[in-house]
C-alpha cells in the first residue's frame, strides 16, 4: 500500500465518543483562554481611560485654579487683574446694587433667582453685561486712585479699617449660619479665601481713604456755597403751607361730560372756600366745614392742624401745586384754587412762609465737593485702557452709540452706576461702591 493511501486511510479513521469529547473540551479551553485574554486587555484599556480621565479632571481643576489665582483675567491699564480679584469686585458690586435697589428690583425687571446673562438690562446688554461694566468701572477707579495716591505721596494705614471689615464679615457669616471660609466662597467667588482677598480689600480701603482726602481738599468756599444756593433755591428752601383737597365723584365708566360736570361741582366748592378764607374765616374751621367722613374727625382734632404742612421740600410737595408754592412771587397769605385733572381733584392752597435751614450748607458743600472730586477721578480713570484678556467681557464688543443722518442717536449705551461710597463699613459693601458718587 502506498504512503498516500495510508495517510488517506488514517484521516478517515472514525473517532470514538470519548475522543470527540476530548477534542471539544480542548477547543473550548482554547476559546476560553482567548476570551479571557481579550477581557483582560479590554479591562486594562478601560482602567487606563478612567485613570486618564481622573488625572485630566484633576489636572484641569488645578490649572483652572492656578489660572484664576495667578493668571490675568483683564488688564486695567498696566494692572493685571486675576479672576479671583475680578470675582471679588464683581460680587461686591452686585451685592451693593441689590442692597441699594432691593425695593424696586421687580420694577427694573431683574430676577435674582435667574441667571443674569439671560435677563435683558436694555436693548443691547444683559444684566450680566451691565454688572461687568460696573465692575470694570469700579476697578478703574480703584486702580486710578491708588496710583494717584502714590504719585501725590499720600499714605494711610488701612489696618484698623481692614480689622473692621473682617469683624463685620465674621458677624455676617455667623448670622448666615456658615463658616467664614464658606462665606468668602459663597459671596466672593469660587476661589475666594481670606488670604487671597486681603490685598484687594486693603487696596480698596486705601482708594476709599484717598477719595475722602480728595473730598476734604475740594471743599468749597462760603462764597461758592452761597452762589450754588442762589442758583438752586428750590432744592433747599422749606415751605410752610395750608391745603385742602376736593375730590370729584367719578365712576370708572364715566364719560367726559360726566367727569366735567363732577369737576365743576368740586371747583365751585373750592372757589367758595377760597372766598370765605379771603374774607377772614379760619382755614382749619373751613376744612371741618367741607370735610366728609373720616376726614372731618381729623380736622376737628384741636391738638393738630391737619391742613398745615411745615418745612416741606419741593420734592415732597404735590406736583399739582409745587411750582405755585415755590414761585419767587409768593408772599404770606396768598391763596389759590388749583385743578388736578389727572386725579379729578381741586386743591385750595395757601402760602404761609418760605425759609432756609442753615444746616443745608453742609449738604451743599458735600454736593460741590463730591462733584469736583468725581470729575477728577473720572479724568484719572479715562487714562486706563481695558484689555479683555480672558475674552469674557461681552459688553466691550457692543457697538458704541452712533448718530444717524437726522441727528437721532442709535444704539445708545447707558451705564448704571452704584450710588453708595462708604467703603469698609459693611462686609459686603466695602469695595463695590462707586467712589465718585
Amino acid at each position: 500500500m502506498s504512503k498516500e493511501k495510508e495517510v488517506k486511510k488514517e484521516s478517515e479513521k472514525v473517532m470514538t465518543k470519548y475522543e470527540k469529547k476530548q477534542a471539544a473540551r480542548m477547543a473550548q479551553q482554547k476559546k476560553d483562554e482567548k476570551s479571557a485574554k481579550l477581557t483582560k486587555l479590554v479591562f486594562a484599556l478601560v482602567c487606563v481611560c478612567i485613570v486618564a480621565a481622573i488625572v485630566f479632571s484633576i489636572g484641569s481643576s488645578v490649572i483652572r485654579r492656578q489660572n484664576a489665582i495667578n493668571g490675568t483675567y483683564v488688564k486695567i491699564g498696566e494692572h493685571e487683574v486675576s479672576k479671583v480679584e475680578y470675582d471679588f469686585c464683581y460680587n461686591t458690586v452686585i451685592n451693593n446694587y441689590l442692597n441699594v435697589y432691593s425695593s424696586i428690583l421687580p420694577y427694573m425687571g431683574l430676577d435674582t433667582s435667574k441667571d443674569f446673562a439671560d435677563q435683558q438690562y436694555d436693548e443691547s446688554k444683559s444684566w450680566k453685561d451691565a454688572f461687568d461694566e460696573m465692575t470694570v468701572e469700579q476697578l478703574k477707579q480703584v486702580k486710578a486712585l491708588v496710583d494717584d495716591s502714590k504719585a501725590q505721596g499720600f499714605t494711610y494705614d488701612v489696618a484698623e479699617d481692614y480689622k473692621k471689615f473682617q469683624d463685620s464679615l465674621e458677624s455676617a457669616a455667623t448670622e448666615a449660619g456658615v463658616s467664614v471660609k464658606e462665606y468668602y466662597k459663597n459671596n466672593y467667588g469660587e476661589y475666594a479665601t481670606e488670604a487671597r482677598l486681603e490685598p484687594f480689600e486693603k487696596e480698596s480701603l486705601l482708594a476709599a481713604a484717598y477719595f475722602q482726602e480728595l473730598l476734604e481738599k475740594n471743599k468749597p468756599s462760603d462764597e461758592e456755597i452761597t452762589a450754588y444756593y442762589e442758583e438752586n433755591k428750590d432744592d433747599y428752601d422749606l415751605i410752610d403751607y395750608r391745603s385742602f383737597t376736593f375730590s370729584a365723584t367719578v365712576g370708572e365708566d364715566a364719560g367726559e361730560e360726566e367727569k366735567t360736570a363732577a369737576m365743576e361741582v368740586v371747583k365751585a366748592s373750592a372757589e367758595e372756600m377760597q372766598a370765605k378764607r379771603e374774607s377772614g374765616e379760619d382755614f382749619e374751621a373751613l376744612c371741618v366745614q367741607y370735610a366728609t367722613g373720616d376726614n372731618k374727625a381729623a380736622y376737628e382734632d384741636a391738638e393738630t392742624e391737619q391742613s398745615l404742612t411745615k418745612g416741606a421740600k419741593k420734592s415732597s410737595v404735590s406736583y399739582a401745586y409745587a411750582d405755585w408754592l415755590f414761585s419767587e412771587e409768593r408772599k404770606e397769605g396768598d391763596i389759590t384754587v388749583i385743578s388736578d385733572e389727572a386725579s379729578n381733584q381741586y386743591h385750595v392752597v395757601e402760602f404761609v412762609s418760605r425759609s432756609f435751614d442753615e444746616s443745608s450748607n453742609t449738604s451743599i458743600s458735600d454736593t460741590l465737593s463730591q462733584s469736583k472730586t468725581g470729575e477728577y477721578v473720572d479724568q484719572l480713570s479715562q487714562a486706563y485702557d481695558i484689555t479683555d484678556v480672558a475674552g469674557k467681557l461681552k459688553y466691550l464688543t457692543i457697538p458704541e452709540e452712533t448718530v444717524s443722518d437726522n441727528g437721532v442717536e442709535e444704539g445708545a449705551d447707558e451705564t448704571e452706576e452704584l450710588e453708595e461710597s462708604d467703603s469698609g463699613e459693611e462686609a459686603e459693601g466695602a469695595d463695590g461702591d462707586n467712589l465718585t458718587e
